[in-house]
């Protein structure tokens, strides 16, 4: 290991050969992005690279393939005129709290603006969020509408029936010292562990630790905002939120096994009825398909649970995932609430999840939750109830257990009113 000085930091590290000066050191959780330093990960100047990894995730490797089959220019540079976001976004405080967003660059939505000199000098700065305005039209919010459970108002559903939106594509920055906080592990620990099990894929991690930044080979998150997206921040303003994680049979397919699809239509629909009444809905859509273990895995497990003895059971649901995969659930949401920190979200009024694990994530992280709702019985397919059976014996959140809360709230009453 080799100590040297850059930036007023000491820098410990076995490959100083490494270590350029024209790279801009990052300080994450600045109040201003001059302070912080705008995060560069593109591989056309090495010696301004101050993160590791590459743009664009997973889809690296397609790049990869073009530039390598003579398609794609290796020194391409993006023009960003005209690619500014639609709505801008924040700032807002959590942007300044190194604990509340470390898996995020809040100033990677506006590098256009906030990094607009460096840009000037030459410097090959990405952005890692877009925002854009689009149209939903989807099937079941038409039945939705046509039932009377939604209505055409102009303003968030169209007379053709499509639903306004805000869509905010987020690529993931993962803030390596903030993601280890969270973890309650060492940074090295997550470093050497990342390193491991990518197969090296990153030599930087165990190699540069002044590198505090992975661009990790990741699919990105999306998140649909129904209403003014300022709103989102305002705790006084009614918030309809539902946070869902891919399920690309389900979602894109309408394989009925699961309750997925049915699950985000009504979170749509019920979102952008929370926004005609005055309020704000947002879906944060993560891809981390079969609960992170990826569908391969996910139809292993399908098959397992169909061809045991006796057939499909809740009994056996997690239980197989545990047996195949070697966990029944990789997703780990202690990172999911950045999302929602990152557009200054306080409070949720209308959490529609059964997940524990998802709501204690998000009240962990500050945001308070007012009500909590499950997907509404008639919603859910008829080869889904094993599902359902299984996850309410594995204790997950449903509308049984509001209920119940009320009644039990019902009866305390009444003895304390005997009492009185």
């Amino acid at each position: 290991m080799e100590k040297f000085e850059k930036a007023n930091h000491v820098v410990l590290t076995s490959h100083s050969n490494q270590v350029y000066k024209e790279s801009i050191p990052i300080n994450w959780g600045a109040k201003n992005p001059k302070e912080r330093g705008p995060v560069i990960a593109t591989t056309s100047e090495v010696e301004n690279r101050n993160a590791i990894g590459s743009h664009s995730g997973s889809y690296t490797v397609y790049r990869a393939l073009s530039i390598a089959s003579g398609a794609y220019s290796a020194d391409h540079r993006p023009e960003l005129e005209n690619t500014q976001p639609t709505t801008t976004i924040g700032p807002h405080d959590s942007w300044y709290d190194p604990e509340k967003l470390v898996s995020i660059d809040p100033w990677g939505g506006n590098v256009q603006t906030a990094f607009q000199e460096e840009l000037a000098a030459g410097l090959n700065i990405s952005p890692t969020i877009a925002v854009t305005q689009a149209r939903l039209q989807i099937p079941e919010v038409y039945e939705a509408i046509d039932k009377g459970r939604l209505e055409i108002d102009g303003e968030i559903v169209t007379k053709e029936k499509d639903i306004k939106v805000t869509k905010v594509a987020i690529e993931p920055v993962w803030y390596l010292p903030g993601m280890a906080k969270r973890l309650g592990v060492s940074e090295g620990e997550l470093r050497k562990v990342l390193f491991k099990e990518t197969g090296g894929m990153f030599p930087e991690l165990v190699t540069r630790p002044d590198l505090k930044v992975l661009l990790p080979p990741i699919g990105s998150s999306t998140a649909y905002i129904f209403g003014n997206p300022d709103d989102l921040a305002n705790p006084e303003i009614e918030l309809t939120c539902r946070v869902h994680d891919e399920c690309n049979g389900s979602d894109v397919f309408g394989s009925d096994i699961c309750t997925c699809r049915p699950y985000l239509t009504y979170g749509i629909e019920q979102a952008a009825k929370t926004a005609q009444n005055g309020g704000v809905g947002i879906i944060v859509y993560f891809r981390k398909e079969g609960r992170a273990l990826g569908e391969v895995t996910k139809f292993l497990v399908y098959n397992a649970r169909k061809r045991q003895e006796g057939g499909d059971s809740a009994k056996n649901y997690f239980y197989r995932t545990e047996c195949v995969a070697g966990v029944e659930d990789a997703r780990f949401q202690e990172f999911m609430p950045d999302t929602l920190n990152y557009f200054g979200i306080k409070k949720i009024h209308n959490l529609h999840s059964m997940s524990n694990m998802k709501y204690d994530a998000i009240v962990k992280s500050g945001i308070e939750v007012v009500n909590r709702l499950s997907i509404p019985d008639e919603l859910i397919p008829a080869d889904a109830q094993v599902e359902m059976e299984a996850k309410k014996a594995a204790g997950y959140f449903t509308n049984d257990d509001v209920k119940d809360e009320k009644g039990l709230e019902k009866v305390l009453g009444r003895e304390i009113e005997e009492e009185k």
